[in-house]
């Protein structure tokens, strides 16, 4: 394999750039002129880079099942973190184990680049990079490191940040299920009391919901929402992390949760009929959060009319051409649940 020759933006998808754009530079490594080609190999080619990436893996910080390695920025390069050093971004390989798995890290960058650029949701800058063979992964710059801190002792230099699993007392030591024993509705009163301004980033949670069921991702479970420390002392949402479209790799249902959108069995006439939540449902969802009427409605509408922009960043993904006629079709299936159809 070889790098491919790039025609858009590996972190915007904007046409007419062969390697990252400013505006990613910007977002993505502090306006440094990073290369969109790591220094080394991928692990599957070099057992010298498979034993650094695995001890590098012993002391990463975040949890989840992906495969996840904590990469440092200095200055214009790029390199794996030693032990009990500070890392200021994350890198996802292809994983493994899953159906069309070498399509994982271009369909997290889609879907979250879609989610930033045609819904307007906050997400952690991002962007797809590639190892010096070719093989492409997905790299993220952490929200939670502060400016210019590193600290060799890998402590302080950080924002305050909590999941929704720790916020709602979910752990392991409860049940091997713990993340997904939970509704959507549940999450949201917990907004209301740990966020402040909770009347405002509720808005950005409903919209979030909304996103993760347009796009298919049946895997936005407690851990892939947190609350973030603010300059000013107090928490917020954090940027969207981890939006994926799940069913292209799992054969998932709409919802991670298993309670679903509510905390009781509430369903739409729609719902019961047809099995899958349409606006009524996101409509008494929002209610119950405690969404201000007109602006649920506008959010609402946003999501059930045809976005463009969805195909034409779909077009210049990095997904093979089958993928991205099976990533538009789900939209458009997702889209007609909404609307009723």
């Amino acid at each position: 394999m070889s790098v491919p020759i790039l025609k858009y933006c590996p972190g915007t998808l904007t046409e007419g750039f062969k390697t990252y754009s400013q505006t990613c530079l910007k977002n993505l490594f502090n306006a440094k002129q990073v290369s969109h080609i790591l220094p080394f190999d991928s692990p599957q080619q070099s057992e010298e880079v498979v034993a650094l990436f695995m001890e590098n893996m012993k002391h990463i910080s975040i949890s989840g099942v992906q495969q996840k390695l904590s990469l440092v920025q200095e200055r214009n390069l790029l390199r794996l973190t030693n032990e009990k050093e500070q890392g200021t971004h994350i890198l996802k390989p292809i994983p493994s184990l899953l159906k069309k798995a070498n399509m994982v890290p271009a369909n997290e960058h889609l879907t979250m680049q879609i989610a930033r650029q045609v819904y307007g949701i906050d997400i952690a800058a991002n962007g797809m990079i590639f190892f010096q063979d070719g093989t492409p992964a997905y790299i993220t710059r952490r929200f939670d490191v502060k400016p210019d801190a590193r600290l060799p002792d890998g402590q302080g230099g950080k924002w305050g940040k909590e999941d929704f699993a720790t916020l709602a007392g979910k752990t392991k030591t409860t049940s091997e299920n713990y993340k997904y024993e939970f509704s959507y509705e549940e999450l949201g009163l917990l907004i209301q009391k740990h966020v402040p301004a909770w009347v405002v980033e509720i808005e950005k949670y409903f919209s979030l919901v909304m996103f993760n069921f347009l796009f298919s991702n049946g895997d936005a479970h407690l851990k892939n929402f947190s609350i973030l420390e603010t300059s000013r002392g107090d928490y917020r949402l954090s940027p969207a992390y981890d939006l994926i479209n799940s069913r292209m790799h799992l054969d998932d249902s709409d919802f991670a949760f298993d309670k679903g959108l509510f905390a009781d069995s509430f369903r739409s006439e729609t719902f019961k009929k047809k099995n899958h939540p349409c606006k009524e449902d996101f409509a008494e969802f929002g209610k119950r959060i405690g969404m201000q009427e007109n602006r649920m409605e506008r959010i609402i509408q946003l999501f059930i009319e045809k976005q463009n922009m969805v195909e034409t960043l779909v077009n210049r993904s990095f997904l093979d051409d089958a993928s991205k006629r099976g990533y538009l079709l789900q939209y458009n299936t997702r889209r007609n649940l909404l609307i009723g159809k």
